[in-house]
């Protein structure tokens, strides 16, 4: 584990999305944590709505070819990535035809066609972890942000905590006021295609056959990372509570021209 390395693994991104405030942080966090020293790779869905060639982006071949097996069907894994400018971040996105358009859409796969969020979050979460994988970066933190990220933290606790790679990292999850985001539950098979996956039984239990709304997928997140954030101030007060109550450390909302410099310290805490 590099304890200057940061892995961002986000719902959204400006400018490859319209502004939010996921997609705001998506920007502006991982550009501000790298001005400080930190090495950064941030990780997105390639969502059909981004427009390849006005923002630049390619397949990364050697880091694509690879088949996720969910709920037994193989998907390709196809990776791609383009230059965040003026900073030249690197910004890596996570494609599949089955779950995101191919050609130029108006509107995000999550929204048109909900029934597939939830092996479109699986795939997204393995596609991430696998690709850094192959990347032999190993980072110190891995902050998520968005439901769409909120399976990465019990996938690392249980599918890939004796890899090198995550053995060490701490997961930081960060709470939004985006419950809108996730109009639709998941799907109430999501607990079997886990297990299928690996995850252990006893520990989706408490979903097992049910549809997961956005408050119990926040939980599930919260139940299984090291630290979390805060980030939006009318972020469910419900979950905030649960966060407070949880023992972990926990950052609460703090302005925005302040917050770079208190997370870079939130992270440093927890290394």
């Amino acid at each position: 584990m590099d304890t200057s390395k940061v892995l961002y693994i986000s719902q959204e991104i400006e400018p490859y999305l319209p502004q939010s405030e996921i997609a705001t942080v998506g920007h502006e966090l991982p550009q501000g944590i790298q001005e400080k020293g930190f090495e950064v790779r941030s990780f997105m869905p390639k969502y059909g709505s981004i427009n390849e060639r006005r923002n630049q982006l390619h397949e990364v071949i050697r880091l694509s070819g690879m088949n996720l097996i969910i709920d037994d069907t193989d998907h390709p894994l196809i990776i791609k990535v383009a230059t965040m400018l003026p900073s030249r971040m690197q910004v890596y996105f996570i494609y599949n035809e089955d779950y995101f358009q191919h050609n130029l859409v108006k509107e995000l796969e999550t929204d048109t066609s909900p029934e597939d969020n939830d092996e479109r979050s699986i795939f997204f979460v393995r596609g991430t972890l696998e690709t850094v994988k192959k990347l032999r970066w190993t980072p110190g933190i891995i902050h998520c942000h968005g439901w769409i990220a909120a399976l990465t933290p019990i996938y690392i606790k249980y599918i890939y905590n004796e890899d090198p790679v995550f053995r060490n990292s701490k997961i930081v999850f960060s709470l939004y006021d985006d419950s809108a985001t996730l109009g639709t539950p998941l799907d109430k098979r999501l607990a079997e295609k886990m297990a299928m996956d690996g995850i252990p039984e006893e520990c989706v239990k408490g979903i097992s056959g049910k549809e997961v709304d956005y408050l119990t997928l926040m939980r599930l997140a919260m139940d299984h990372c090291d630290g979390i954030i805060q980030h939006s101030q009318n972020a469910s007060a419900e979950l905030v509570e649960y966060a407070k109550k949880s023992g972990l450390p926990f950052l609460p909302y703090e302005e925005r021209e302040n917050y770079i410099d208190t997370y870079a310290e939130f992270y440093k805490s927890l290394l």
